[in-house]
């Protein structure tokens, strides 16, 4: 145990020791204990009542009409907006029903129609992180439009735009979870650009369509219930806690965890494990996090169902430690800690802030 905070289950394997694929004897043994059994009940539930507290978020928005009071439902739905896009996330990965014409619908329904959000744009993007987490040049989700989280990164942006952005860099920690105060703009605007632009893109034309009504209802519904300068401010304050919300949410799965180098090679398991952190906490942190607290689990699993990754945990954890492969946990508010110093270490200019723990192994041998 790292301290009280920071938990890292490690066991080492014997100096010489080949690593090998390990992955296919822990999916027996969870295969086997019926984990990726479908639960119909528990999201059938879950989106029944999505459509439920969205249409009352939405009666009570009409209902009270034009006043500062406002704001308050303002947050309000930019919660119940980041639940029903991490419903949308739990679609995509398959994890609701054994269609995927199903569970393809359901993503677009959630995320298009309701969240303004693009599925196919989501799919392509985090399909390529799932397959290389933290990989340099592979993984999209460390490619970020601010913040670097690579020393070349900083190298690039500092040299083509001067001292000013050098200082920034150097401070990136403190701004990162301001900026995430634009992320809510920043997840529409790339979901329209992807469903506009010359790229292939499957159901296109439903995407647009749902996304049409979605942000242009939206919008129109905003600014008919609400005078011009209040409908502003409703909508900066919704989409900043959108993006806050859903930044605090994924931020502490890989920032700060081990960058695999472009041509590195690992299996499956360590690929997954090592650059993947958990979140301990309470049930409750399951429902604020939508499952993703168990992020290691929902690597090595993507179509397990949600409820079923706090079971999972435990059977892994001790695979892990059998394998000698370390598996990482931290409470909520360490592994925001943990994100800002390691942004601002890179930003500083330290070459390899956090190593790959296999690659070390790998040369000590």
């Amino acid at each position: 145990m790292a301290d009280n905070q920071t938990r890292e289950v490690r066991a080492t394997a014997p100096r010489g020791t080949r690593i090998q694929n390990d992955f296919t004897e822990l999916a027996r043994s969870v295969q086997s204990s019926g984990l990726l059994r479908r639960r119909y009940g528990y999201y059938w539930t879950k989106l029944i009542g999505a459509a439920v507290v969205l249409a009352a978020a939405i009666t009570a928005f009409v209902l009270i009409g034009d006043t500062w009071w406002q704001l308050l439902t303002a947050v309000g739905l930019a919660i119940v907006f980041t639940q029903i896009a991490m419903l949308g996330h739990d679609a995509a990965h398959r994890q609701i029903f054994v269609s995927g014409r199903w569970n393809d619908w359901t993503s677009m329904v959630l995320g298009n129609l309701l969240v303004g959000m693009s599925y196919g744009w989501w799919q392509h993007k985090h399909t390529r992180h799932h397959a290389n987490p933290n990989k340099i040049g592979s993984d999209p989700d460390i490619e970020l439009p601010v913040v670097s989280v690579t020393p070349d990164q900083v190298d690039r942006r500092a040299g083509r735009y001067g001292p000013v952005i050098g200082w920034i860099l150097a401070h990136q920690g403190v701004f990162f979870f301001p900026i995430l105060l634009l992320e809510g703009l920043s997840l529409h605007a790339s979901s329209v650009r992807r469903v506009l632009s010359p790229e292939p893109l499957r159901r296109r034309a439903a995407e647009i369509a749902f996304l049409a009504v979605r942000i242009g209802g939206y919008l129109a519904l905003v600014f008919i219930v609400l005078s011009p300068g209040i409908a502003a401010v409703f909508l900066a304050v919704q989409l900043g806690v959108f993006g806050v919300y859903m930044g605090m949410v994924f931020a502490p799965n890989h920032k700060g965890m081990p960058l695999v180098p472009a041509d590195a090679k690992l299996d499956f398991l360590r690929r997954q494990v090592l650059m993947s952190r958990n979140v301990r906490g309470s049930r409750f942190l399951d429902v604020v996090m939508g499952g993703l607290n168990h992020q290691i689990e929902h690597h090595l699993f993507p179509s397990m169902p949600r409820p079923h990754l706090r079971q999972a945990s435990g059977m892994i954890r001790a695979y892990c430690v059998a394998h000698g492969v370390r598996y990482t946990e931290t409470r909520l508010w360490e592994s925001y800690r943990i994100v800002t110093r390691y942004i601002n270490r890179v930003g500083l200019g330290e070459r390899d802030p956090f190593e790959c723990p296999l690659l070390q192994q790998r040369a000590a041998v």
